[in-house]
């Protein structure tokens, strides 16, 4: 999952009040040396309803075809599951959708660092504060967090820690993978926007602020024409619970706005990949993966 903006500006107001409206294709192909016999596949690729954005369209196509159906998983993401029971030696997942998005103007009371450590809190957001195998940082790494937070309040220390980590860790396309866990990222000092996230979601539960790890779509360009498509990617970013949630995209330090469309969220990628299945049959010869992004309006 990798996306980065050359040349980003600014974050988004939180008052601004105009929203994209974005076509997102994201199209899958696998390759097999022969038949497969049967395979067993879910996809996330429908993008959530919410305050933040609206999806107008949102369809999964398989090919060959298959009969899927849709469910919600435990962390609230649409899954679109589906098997295969004939042979086939390629299989195509398209996901299309049509989403109107904008900044998170929603406003909440914010809290401070004593109802954080409270045991309604603690055990509200418990698996939102336990550490995974993808998202745990060393306790030298945390300390070190802790003395730049210093004195700030919850809502303060957030964007203190997404811009630490991407000061500490510079975008490299192709560093790392999907099973490279937080602390081998941090200390190589590269990686890709899920590994600036999952490092980023490991130091705010360290801290004690709730948090989650995005997947979604970034729209590259902040000066898209209208028809345009340009080629996208899958994206990650983080969000945090201070009272209220609030999004923030470390790898490209902006807050959450109208380039960025969200599929779900759960305590790492392990929770929400795009694509995951199992087959029964020859190799897999691989997996090519293409997302175009076009803004409409």
């Amino acid at each position: 999952m990798t996306a980065q903006v050359q040349g980003s500006s600014a974050a988004p107001g939180r008052t601004a009040g105009h929203r994209w409206r974005l076509q997102i294709v994201h199209r899958t192909q696998f390759s097999y040396s022969g038949p497969v016999r049967s395979s067993y596949n879910e996809a996330r690729l429908t993008p959530e309803n919410s305050g933040r954005q609206t999806v107008f369209r949102s369809r999964v196509e398989i090919e060959p075809a298959a009969t899927a159906f849709a469910y919600r998983d435990y962390w609230g993401s649409t899954v679109t599951a589906f098997d295969l029971q004939t042979p086939h030696a390629e299989l195509v997942v398209t996901g299309t959708s049509i989403v109107e998005a904008g900044p998170d103007l929603s406003a909440s009371e914010r809290v401070g660092w004593e109802v954080l450590r409270s045991a309604e809190v603690r055990d509200r957001f418990g698996e939102l504060l336990a550490p995974t195998a993808l998202t745990a940082m060393d306790d030298e790494v945390v300390a070190e967090v802790r003395r730049a937070v210093d004195t700030a309040e919850p809502h303060e220390a957030g964007p203190v820690v997404c811009r630490l980590v991407r000061e500490r860790m510079e975008y490299l396309s192709g560093s790392t993978n999907v099973k490279t866990d937080a602390m081998q990222a941090w200390r190589s000092g590269k990686g890709v926007c899920q590994d600036i996230s999952h490092v980023t979601v490991g130091l705010l539960r360290a801290l004690g602020l709730p948090a989650r790890y995005v997947s979604g779509y970034l729209h590259p360009r902040p000066d898209a024409g209208i028809g345009q498509g340009v080629t996208g990617e899958s994206h990650a970013w983080v969000e945090w619970w201070d009272g209220g949630w609030t999004g923030y995209d470390p790898t490209n330090s902006v807050e959450i706005g109208t380039r960025h469309v969200t599929l779900g969220r759960g305590r790492d990628y392990g929770d929400v990949p795009p694509f995951k299945g199992l087959f029964s049959g020859p190799r897999s010869e691989g997996h090519v993966v293409t997302v175009e992004v076009t803004r409409l309006a």
